[in-house]
């Protein structure tokens, strides 16, 4: 009875470990909402031109792409700053994390990237909710092209 028991319990977290696994990752729907906080500075625009998400800014870069993408490499934008140039230099990409991470301190993390006190970030916003990072991140890769090695998520749109 014990053994049963104990193989019962085990199966039971196995189980249900795919559905705490998808609560970790971000809601796209969500993340259109929060990229409202975003719009002002970026757009997410295919390579058409077509606005996807948030308005035709201008004052950031496109965030079409962003997924595996290096950083200060956006065609067609020549306003990032020295210290995320020469952190694409490094041949550092985005992906989630370092998404979550920039986000929530942008001079802080390409300090820390960079070992470098003296980097600097054009960007002032900070978006410290980590729910909301996750949400944002989801929203830009469902609509942006597949990373390779990746599957895109569905868009919510």
């Amino acid at each position: 009875m014990k053994r049963a028991l104990t193989a019962l319990t085990f199966a039971s977290f196995a189980l249900a470990a795919p559905a705490f696994a998808q609560d970790a990752s971000g809601d796209a729907a969500a993340g259109e909402r929060v990229f409202n906080k975003c719009q002002t500075c970026h757009v997410i625009a295919d390579a058409e031109g077509k606005v996807l998400g948030g308005r035709n800014a201008k004052t950031g870069p496109n965030l079409y792409g962003l997924p595996g993408r290096a950083a200060g490499t956006q065609a067609d934008f020549n306003g990032y700053g020295e210290s995320l140039v020469a952190l694409g230099a490094t041949g550092f990409v985005w992906d989630e994390a370092s998404f979550a991470e920039y986000v929530a301190d942008p001079a802080k993390f390409l300090k820390t990237r960079l070992d470098d006190n003296g980097a600097r970030s054009k960007m002032s916003f900070k978006l410290g909710n980590a729910k909301e990072q996750a949400d944002v991140w989801a929203y830009i890769a469902s609509l942006s092209p597949a990373v390779e090695g990746e599957a895109a998520p569905a868009a919510t749109n």
